[in-house]
């Protein structure tokens, strides 16, 4: 339950600070008091986003922190755990801070943590219903809400959801897979002759380099033979490079014993001698092979030409990116063939998931059924002393064409509050009183159904008032054996029901005007009472009526 609210600097409340019991509470005041401004700041602790411009004048930071008794709720507990958020299982502190910038910081018991965790946490903790949300009443999802709550199928809805994700995201998939290989067969053609065209041209690496070098060979037999011969003759004719090597070996070996200090000489003149006479042998050997061949030359240059072509055309440097294009041709024609079996694959998984799906949809559907005939009979009965003594109220069913997020049902509250007037929908034929009494029914409903520890009501009393409004105070005193209710309200005979009564109104003795709020003791609740009953203008009549109500 809300224990306690701490609003500073926020619109006209520079600091307030408000203690909550358990059970009704009630909350009343002249329009524009500034009970919406106590609501507004208790929005932000739910994690509404902030706006600058609720922050008074020549303020730092507006703070709002509120504190919860969640000692009756142990399974929240997790949600702590979860999170890392130190708990002792008793209080819970939530507090949020806004910069005039317009800058936000969160908090839960003085851990710093998202909006969007505030937000979950909150949900957990507290329902603020609004006139606006009256509308919620009008759809489905709402509605569809309502059912799931009261047939407790928060587990079931779950696993439904996860089955449901999964069969969507293998849809997508198989989706995807048969939109790549729908592409890859436009293009089968393309890439079978872009294949073959690499496929049958049969490249190796290196091989136009070698070819290059090859070409330019045949191309300078004459030039190249007529230099090695020149290169032979320098090398082994007599008078020539070896023979002198050689002659100067045998002069330095008949005076080695004399050089001991250079005997090497010898060692390296033989070497030299060694590797030049090498040298000689193969440029004889290679020279005698050379011939121009210009079938060879006309060969090499037709495929010197096929190669560059292919280059041009695939606009690469290198042979081996060729060769790289070609193995990816070859990947994708691989590809064709292995769609199908990845499509013949997803196929029946998604089969299998459909059935899964179908089956728990079925169970959630025969859930909610269940129920509709116990919503029906509580919401007829609650309606009927609200003034609604000819009520019919039914719970449709309807199936979609398709699974949802939520199923397949298409659920739907029909009502009628006339005599002899055939069941509608709720949003076609409610009159706006008849909405704020369907609404506090459904509330009531949820209350006993959920472990919510609070709820606030602000004016859902709307469009009603004498006997209605003491039948809503009933339902209102009842549902907070179950739970904490504050409700804002006009209504004297709602005010009469709480637990404790504030009062919210403006304090204009200061520099400025302030929005304040005072719990009343019993003589000052009669006064609240009998001014609502009678005016600004209090009799003896109306305090008399104030007390007897309070009595009662």
């Amino acid at each position: 339950m809300l224990k306690s609210l701490h609003i500073s600097n926020y619109a006209l409340i520079s600091v307030l600070d408000i203690d909550f019991e358990p059970g009704l509470t009630v909350i009343t005041g002249e329009t524009g008091a500034g009970k919406s401004i106590i609501l507004g700041a208790l929005s932000l602790i739910l994690g509404q986003r902030a706006d600058s411009k609720f922050l008074q004048i020549n303020t730092e930071k507006c703070v709002i922190e509120a504190t919860f008794d969640i000692s009756k709720y142990k399974h929240l507990s997790i949600f702590f755990t979860q999170n890392d958020i130190d708990q002792d299982g008793n209080l819970c502190l939530i507090r949020r801070e806004i910069t005039t910038s317009g800058k936000s910081r969160s908090f839960i018991n003085d851990t710093p943590v998202s909006l969007n965790l505030i937000r979950d946490l909150s949900f957990r903790l507290i329902d603020i219903h609004s006139q606006h949300e009256n509308l919620l009443l009008s759809t489905q999802n709402f509605q569809l809400k309502v059912v799931d709550i009261v047939a407790q199928n928060n587990g079931l809805l779950q696993d439904y959801q996860a089955s449901y994700r999964q069969w969507r995201t293998l849809q997508s998939e198989l989706e995807k897979v048969q939109h790549r290989a729908d592409k890859q067969r436009a293009d089968a053609d393309y890439i079978h002759f872009q294949f073959n065209q690499l496929n049958d041209a049969r490249l190796v690496n290196n091989e136009l380099e070698e070819l290059e070098t090859e070409q330019e060979a045949l191309s300078h037999v004459e030039e190249i033979k007529t230099e090695l011969f020149k290169c032979s003759s320098l090398l082994d004719n007599e008078q020539m490079i070896l023979p002198l090597l050689k002659e100067c070996i045998g002069s330095i070996q008949k005076v080695k014993v004399y050089l001991s200090s250079h005997n090497q000489w010898v060692d390296r003149l033989e070497s030299a001698f060694v590797e030049l006479k090498d040298i000689s042998g193969e440029i004889t050997s290679f020279d005698e092979r050379l011939e121009f061949d210009p079938t060879r030359l006309e060969n090499i240059e037709t495929r010197l030409s096929e190669i560059y072509n292919l280059l041009k055309k695939y606009k690469v440097k290198r042979v081996s990116e060729l060769i790289e294009l070609r193995e990816s041709y070859a990947q994708q024609l691989q590809q064709l063939d292995s769609f199908d079996e990845e499509i013949v694959a997803l196929t029946k998984s998604i089969e299998l998931h459909f059935n899964e799906l179908r089956n728990i949809s079925d169970a959630l559907s025969l859930s909610r059924m269940n129920v509709a005939k116990p919503i029906e009979n509580f919401l007829v009965q609650q309606l009927s002393q609200l003034g609604m003594p000819y009520i019919q109220f039914e719970v449709s069913f309807g199936v979609l064409k398709d699974f949802t997020e939520e199923g397949q049902d298409e659920v739907q509250f029909l009502f009628s509050a006339n005599k002899n007037r055939q069941v509608q929908p709720v949003s076609e034929i409610a009159s706006g009183g008849e909405v704020s009494r369907l609404m506090l029914t459904i509330k009531s409903l949820l209350a006993h159904q959920s472990d919510l520890p609070t709820i606030i009501f602000d004016e859902i009393d709307t469009g009603v008032s004498g006997e209605i409004a003491h039948r809503m105070g009933e339902i209102m005193k009842d549902m907070s054996s179950d739970m904490q209710v504050i409700v804002i309200t006009h209504l004297p005979q709602i005010a009469a029901r709480g637990n404790q009564h504030f009062r919210v109104f403006k304090d204009e003795s200061g520099r400025q005007t302030e929005t304040q709020i005072k719990r009343l003791n019993k003589d000052e609740r009669v006064a609240e009472i009998a001014q609502m009953l009678s005016g600004k203008v209090v009799s003896d009549a109306a305090l008399k009526n104030a007390d007897e109500l309070l009595q009662n």
